[in-house]
């Protein structure tokens, strides 16, 4: 088989870059070993930067999401008595949107067919060949059968895990890691949320996060250790422990149900350098990954993808190859400040097991100097918004 960009990966990131060079005339196909109800089933993040929804209105595909998303205008940080609240519309003039990860996959999902991007699903044995020559190729197994498909470009959007980033050769990849010694044990249920907009919770007990997903949904979450038993906590246990680290404001809110979903995750920041190696571009989760605490994972393979497609775009309508060669500086640049946005968030707002009385008395001094400074509020509002591209 033979097309012009490969793309390893069949979730957010590779169906949001296959539709982009789609719509300028570019022939994708799409690898992707799970299932499509499999990739429609992962429970993920929902807040989406304008970089991201910008994307989607590009596309035409953002109608759902004009219908069904919801304008969030602002955030609190709480302090388990008060809750501060961060104005990003007063502060930024911008906004965000709560519409789900899984939303946005089935939109790009269903739209794939009609407009011609072709998504190969399960396929096994996913490998990259010659990816430092000018003619790469991806094999793979489908139903049994061998397949090999050459092309121009292969784009890595195949998460963590994929095996798009061990193509690159160990002298080449340069990876910082860094694992956080606790997990997030998140609860979905269809039940209103407890406030208007998220809250992000630094308790004495540990970090806490109320979400959702629609005015019916919600999704909360408590920080636990990364070894917990997750038949150790049952749903009403789960509640109360929410209740208290959200503060008696927010928690006195709380509409308990039966959870629709409840698992552990654990927070990891991790960036490979560099994102480029010959024909080979890695992109989102295959690159990087951030702790959830800034909402960054999505909107960050959303830039990423941005840049990339531009990029690729050029290369075939006028032969530019400059975006290509700039691709991994350009997207780095993002990603590290996105990164420290995250890690900044996660060590103000989580409780770690090697921190002392100090360490407890800075985080409240700085969740008091935020509380207090418009200056500190605004540097905050800047990055959850989403830094310029």
């Amino acid at each position: 088989m033979r097309t012009q960009v490969a793309i390893i990966g069949g979730g957010p990131a590779g169906l949001l870059l296959g539709h982009l060079l789609r719509a300028e005339g570019i022939a994708v196909t799409i690898i992707e070993r799970q299932s499509a109800a499999h990739v429609l089933g992962r429970i993920r993040a929902g807040v989406l930067e304008r970089t991201t929804t910008d994307l989607l209105v590009r596309l035409g595909l953002d109608g759902r999401m004009r219908q069904e998303g919801l304008r969030h205008d602002g955030f609190f940080l709480a302090d388990g008595e008060r809750l501060i609240h961060v104005d990003i519309a007063a502060l930024t003039g911008r906004h965000v949107t709560v519409y789900g990860q899984t939303e946005v996959t089935r939109d790009l999902m269903e739209a794939a067919a009609p407009r011609g991007l072709a998504v190969i699903h399960g396929a096994a044995d996913v490998a990259l060949h010659d990816v430092d020559s000018d003619r790469p190729a991806v094999s793979f197994t489908l139903d049994g059968r061998s397949q090999r498909l050459e092309c121009d470009f292969i784009c890595g959007c195949d998460g963590f895990h994929g095996p798009s980033r061990q193509a690159m050769p160990a002298h080449v990849a340069r990876v910082f890691d860094k694992a956080y010694p606790f997990g997030w044990l998140g609860i979905l249920a269809d039940v209103p949320p407890c406030s208007d907009e998220l809250i992000y919770a630094n308790h004495e007990r540990g970090f806490a996060l109320a979400s959702m997903r629609s005015a019916t949904r919600s999704r909360y979450y408590i920080q636990v250790p990364l070894d917990e038993p997750l038949a150790d906590w049952p749903d009403e246990r789960l509640w109360d422990e929410l209740a208290l680290r959200l503060g008696p404001e927010a928690g006195g809110r709380i509409v308990r149900g039966p959870a629709i979903e409840k698992s552990i995750a654990p927070l990891r920041s991790f960036v490979c350098e560099p994102m480029r190696h010959g024909r080979l571009f890695l992109a989102g989760d295959a690159a990087h990954i951030v702790p959830p605490t800034g909402a960054k994972g999505l909107n960050l393979a959303a830039s990423d993808v941005a840049y990339l497609s531009d990029a690729l775009i050029r290369w075939y309508a006028k032969g530019e190859g400059d975006g290509l060669a700039g691709y991994s500086a350009r997207a780095l640049a993002r990603v590290w400040k996105s990164e420290r946005f995250s890690w900044q968030l996660t060590r103000l707002m989580h409780r770690f097991p090697d921190g002392d009385a100090f360490d407890r008395r800075m985080q409240v001094a700085e969740l008091d100097y935020i509380a207090s400074s418009e200056a500190a509020r605004t540097a905050i509002a800047e990055n959850y918004v989403g830094l310029p591209l």
